[in-house]
């Protein structure tokens, strides 16, 4: 199984930029998106015609019009679909976890978006709320024993190695310590394995996020921040990890590359 997650910026700008070709053409067969911002119907506008049309769809949009909004497409069979991960977030469009069947394996894949953040306000204040509801719902996963994965755009860079200018970039949002704790309290207490770091090796990179600005994507001065997280029993089936960087500043369909890992179930 090959899970693709990806930061679309917007499935509509996204799918007139070739974003939804490119993910149909990637091999996935369950596909993550975070910042849809779109409703249900918006949305399956955006995939008419591809054939990710056809595939099982959980989608939680937020309810800020043009805002936030994860989604999870799968080709195999979707068993259960749940949005809650703390009432506080509750139509944020933050949060969907669906269990997936797969050659006869249950496997639950989270799509979440954190957003960026801004340090030392109430949003960051929020952001580490967020986070805390995402721990324990990982922590669930941990104790359950299951296969499970979270994809999404998390806005953190947990190391040196996930930032190419990580000097320039202390004390702001991202890359702040009591973000990166969350990361590395997820590994330690929950057992979750970032799949695509064990799998590549040291950084630094692979980035996943280029600013549109400047010369930022040329020169490969970007943040990793989207990630695929698995519990110890799925990431121990884990075989081959990318990053889907555009070729060229040209072809981009997002200021994010999706992330795809395979999975030997």
């Amino acid at each position: 199984m090959i899970v693709a997650s990806a930061n679309v910026n917007g499935i509509r700008a996204a799918q007139r930029r070739g974003g939804v070709e490119w993910l149909a053409a990637s091999g996935a067969e369950v596909v993550t998106l975070q910042e849809v911002r779109a409703d249900d119907g918006q949305l399956r506008a955006a995939l008419d015609g591809s054939p990710l049309a056809s595939w099982e769809l959980a989608h939680s949009p937020s309810g800020a019009k043009g805002r936030a909004g994860v989604a999870v497409l799968s080709r195999h069979p979707v068993k259960d679909v749940r949005t809650d991960v703390g009432e506080e977030f509750d139509g944020t469009g933050r949060w969907v976890e669906a269990d997936v069947l797969v050659a006869g394996r249950l496997v639950t894949v989270a799509s979440a978006y954190v957003h960026t953040g801004e340090a030392g306000t109430p949003r960051q204040d929020e952001k580490y709320r967020f986070l805390d509801a995402v721990g324990a719902r990982v922590g669930a996963w941990a104790a359950d024993g299951r296969l499970a994965v979270l994809t999404g755009d998390l806005n953190i860079a947990h190391t040196q190695d996930d930032l190419k200018n990580w000097k320039g970039n202390r004390g702001k949002a991202g890359f702040l310590p009591e973000e990166q704790a969350h990361l590395s309290r997820w590994a330690a207490e929950h057992g979750l394995v970032d799949v695509t770091r064990r799998l590549h090796g040291p950084g630094p990179g692979p980035y996943t996020w280029w600013s549109w600005r400047g010369q930022a994507f040329d020169n490969d001065a970007g943040w990793r921040i989207d990630y695929q997280l698995a519990t110890a029993p799925l990431a121990e089936l884990a075989v081959a990890a990318s990053v889907g960087r555009a070729p060229s500043y040209a072809e981009r369909w997002s200021d994010h590359a999706a992330v795809l890992v395979e999975y030997a179930l």
